[in-house]
């Protein structure tokens, strides 16, 4: 599946929920959020339906997103739906780790395949202001029961405030090199402006290699982060979504109005 750019669209991102058990500054307001009501967001028979469209049409990666994915009710059933459904090659989850103890044996022997989990610092202060509330104490458990359970290779999605090589940014690098996990650097983004750039450690901001789309969790795909295009699968149906924002894909990222990062997943 081509996009009139010619870049190659195999990768579904899929955001199970709006919810999150954290309130990380850079992702949501301090005065909370308007949640959507339960009937609006997919269920997961819904979502299990698209993702055969999807794969049927080319997409062979597929990544769960939030809010905070492990937050929704039985997101365990979903992964093994998932798992089973032949042409999925990649079947990954990003998570904010604090149930991820909770839950990852449960992933891999459901069919997960890896985890991004985010760690913006080593501090538990500091940790705890940005999160507003958080404790780091679960994510670091979190990872290492993301690694004896063989969710790998495991990456840290560590977001930047103005430099990967600022101190906190260090020693999240630091952390990784002793445990053996890939870092990924992102710089802080906000969809309103259009501020954005690529990932240091991998492709996402890369617009010319972008081989991606997203399913929010209200049923909308998305052909691009930075942008307001989306086509409602429950109005269209997964077919034709698809096809419409593969086809209306931009070339590159401009700005979103509609989309927060709570509701779409980054």
């Amino acid at each position: 599946m081509y996009d009139r750019f010619n870049r190659k669209i195999n990768y579904l991102r899929i955001s199970v929920t709006d919810r999150c058990n954290l309130r990380c500054k850079y992702c949501m307001p301090e005065e909370g959020i308007n949640l959507l009501p339960h009937e609006a967001i997919l269920s997961y028979d819904e979502i299990k339906e698209v993702v055969e469209v999807a794969v049927d049409m080319g997409i062979d990666k597929v990544r769960l997103t939030g809010g905070e994915p492990l937050v929704r009710k039985d997101v365990v059933t979903l992964v093994k739906m998932l798992a089973r459904i032949e042409g999925v090659k990649d079947l990954a989850m990003t998570t904010n780790g604090i149930l991820l103890s909770k839950y990852a044996k449960s992933l891999k022997d459901a069919g997960l395949n890896r985890v991004n989990v985010s760690l913006d610092t080593m501090d538990p202060e500091i940790f705890k202001l940005q999160t507003r509330g958080g404790n780091i104490r679960y994510v670091l458990e979190g990872i290492r029961a993301a690694k004896e359970f063989g969710l790998e290779p495991v990456k840290i999605n560590c977001v930047v405030w103005n430099s990967s090589q600022e101190k906190d940014a260090r020693e999240v690098a630091e952390f990784c090199e002793q445990f053996d996990l890939q870092i990924r650097f992102i710089h802080q983004m906000d969809l309103s402006s259009g501020a954005f750039s690529i990932v240091e450690g991998g492709e996402g901001g890369n617009c010319a290699r972008c081989n991606r789309l997203r399913l929010t969790s209200d049923g909308k795909i998305k052909p691009c982060l930075f942008s307001d295009l989306a086509y409602d699968v429950r109005e269209l149906g997964a077919k034709e979504a698809i096809k419409r924002a593969v086809g209306e894909k931009p070339k590159a990222g401009t700005y979103s109005k509609s989309s927060k990062f709570y509701n779409i997943g980054g």
